[in-house]
């Protein structure tokens, strides 16, 4: 939000420069009213937007403040959205074993243990040993395969080779207990299947949000030589300030856009860290 404002304010003013001088050529005689009108509606539209996003900025603060125990009040700024520092590429090979510090995996994981599970018989059984990630952040093979089954089952079987439960401890007539070990199983393989899928999901929108920010980095771009032409058109006499009205239009919605789609490639790279279970920088316990 603090970008968009910061746009939508440079935008107003460039727009306000112009309006001035298209009154005074108006005045002179050497334009018509109906392009100072369109002058106004390029102001009035920036005006527009930054009330809207000084209300939304305000707003979230206020959500912020109370998340933070405060009063309803300004949130002290740090870097800006574009000044934020993240690596630009998720790095090839990321083990399947970072997973493994997901809370709620190891939740499910605690529970088995509670139900008398061979923890490492049911990993070794459920947790597919794979590289999650390809060359530039993509997602790897092996993950996609895991979900090529019919409507995106989960196509990954594990060889079961020896009991989960250590036996001796429970009476085969406590059929309770028994059910409950069953079922803290298949809760630990769902939560497992859901996991890997939230790092597929992850990497795809990653992947996505870059390619779509690279293209309105483009547009941007395009739109502001766009303006820049329109502009010599119009003092040249070879276009109508309709030409200029369209081109400010677009280099603003552009401006705008970029910022976002900035905002949502920084947003893909937290839910990578969160479906990872803390980032791509493995632990001693998961390993390297």
């Amino acid at each position: 939000l603090d970008l968009q404002l910061e746009i939508s304010k440079s935008t107003l003013t460039s727009r306000q420069q112009s309006l001035e001088l298209i009154r005074l050529q108006e005045r002179q005689g050497t334009v018509s009213l109906l392009d100072v009108r369109q002058a106004e509606q390029l102001v009035y539209n920036a005006a527009q937007t930054i009330v809207d996003i000084e209300r939304r900025t305000e707003q979230q603060e206020n959500f912020l403040s109370f998340l933070l125990a405060r009063n309803p009040g300004p949130i002290p700024r740090g870097r800006k959205l574009t000044e934020q520092p993240h690596d630009p590429i998720v790095p090839a090979g990321l083990p399947s074993a970072l997973l493994q510090r997901r809370p709620d995996i190891q939740l499910q994981e605690a529970r088995l243990i509670a139900s008398n599970a061979r923890i490492g018989v049911a990993r070794a059984a459920f947790f597919p040993s794979i590289s999650l990630t390809a060359s530039g952040g993509a997602q790897s093979a092996a993950l996609t395969d895991l979900f090529k089954g019919p409507a995106g089952v989960w196509s990954f079987f594990g060889s079961l080779t020896q009991p989960i439960f250590a036996g001796g401890r429970l009476s085969s007539g406590v059929k309770l207990a028994e059910a409950q070990q069953k079922e803290a199983l298949v809760v630990y393989q769902q939560t497992i299947q859901q996991a890997f899928r939230e790092v597929s999901d992850a990497l795809v929108a990653y992947r996505r949000n870059r390619e779509f920010r690279e293209q309105q980095e483009l547009l941007a771009t395009s739109t502001r030589d766009a303006l820049a032409l329109s502009n010599q058109r119009y003092r040249g006499g070879a276009a109508s300030y309709l030409e200029v009205l369209d081109s400010n239009t677009r280099t603003f919605a552009a401006a705008l856009g970029l910022a976002q789609a900035q905002l949502n490639e920084l947003l893909a790279l937290v839910q990578i860290y969160n479906a990872l279970g803390g980032g791509w920088q493995a632990s001693d316990e998961t390993g390297s």
